[in-house]
């Protein structure tokens, strides 16, 4: 060898350029010249060219081969003879979210699309608590396909919330019975919140009229579960200190044979009470000083 052009595996992006890539990460779209990864751990060999492509076989624990025909102009980060874990980078370019998640779990998704997001922010000095990404990135896997229904009421292939199957396999162990199989669901921010279950929550982000008009067709009922329509309608949101003591005063309200549509009426009268005497107590010690 007289010469080698050295492949240039990371490129100088300011923010303008990064934006686009904090979308593409949030909007769950497969990048553009995405990498590859391995689909399994194995042993590295090439086998003959074909067609202009690149021919690399992986070969497992169990002596199964692989083969992935890669462009040429794709730079292949592995070499022959080297061992590779399933789900590790073997053509140089951006993962697909999509791959990462079905190769190496939820948990690997997350730290790939907060370090990315990350990334972005720190080349001009942000700085930014992971926190606020890792809220999204829950939403963002919020639903599950189901893949084997078990003894539950699901279907095989449908997509739910994550929450509504725990809660259905809750159940069906607590009877002795066989709880449904499920592998997580990526979807982009905009696709995930026109999925909610909660169609105020829908309504208030896009296609408005699409998503009431559904609803009042199909007869839908909004439980107000989340803290976005709570706010909407003007409630309490489900979420801090003074949740768990209103929910034990509904609940003492409902055992003491108060009907359980009227509840949260007395709640309300009850934190109302509470409010005008916080209020007196605070003129009190206003005046006495």
């Amino acid at each position: 060898v007289l010469a080698r052009v050295p492949q240039e595996s990371s490129k100088t992006r300011d923010i303008t350029g990064g934006l686009p890539r904090v979308a593409e990460l949030f909007e769950a779209r497969s990048p553009k010249d995405a990498g590859m990864l391995a689909e399994v751990t194995g042993t590295v060999s090439f086998g003959k060219d074909t067609k202009g492509k690149q021919r690399l076989v992986i070969t497992d624990l169990d002596g199964v081969s692989n083969e992935y025909l890669i462009p040429k102009d794709k730079h292949v980060t592995a070499h022959d003879g080297q061992v590779v874990t399933k789900g590790e980078t073997i053509v140089d370019g951006p993962a697909d979210p999509q791959d990462i998640l079905r190769l190496q779990g939820r948990e690997a998704l997350a730290r790939y699309i907060i370090d990315e997001v990350q990334d972005v922010y720190r080349l001009q000095g942000v700085k930014i608590n992971d926190k606020h990404i890792e809220v999204i990135v829950r939403q963002m896997l919020r639903r599950v396909r189901v893949t084997d229904a078990g003894d539950t009421s699901f279907i095989l292939g449908e997509q739910v919330e994550r929450a509504d199957l725990l809660a259905e396999n809750e159940l069906v162990i607590a009877q002795d019975k066989r709880p449904a199989q499920f592998e997580y669901v990526l979807l982009g921010i905009t696709k995930a919140s026109l999925s909610t279950d909660s169609f105020i929550s829908a309504a208030s982000f896009q296609e408005t009229t699409r998503v009431l008009t559904e609803a009042a067709i199909l007869g839908k009922r909004d439980d107000l579960r989340g803290l976005k329509e709570n706010v909407i309608v003007g409630r309490l949101i489900p979420a801090g200190t003074g949740l768990a003591y209103h929910e034990a005063r509904k609940r003492a309200a409902v055992a003491g044979g108060v009907p359980q549509n009227e509840a949260p009426a007395v709640e309300v009268v009850e934190a109302e009470e509470v409010a005008v005497n916080v209020i007196t107590e605070v003129s009190s010690e206003i005046d006495a000083q």
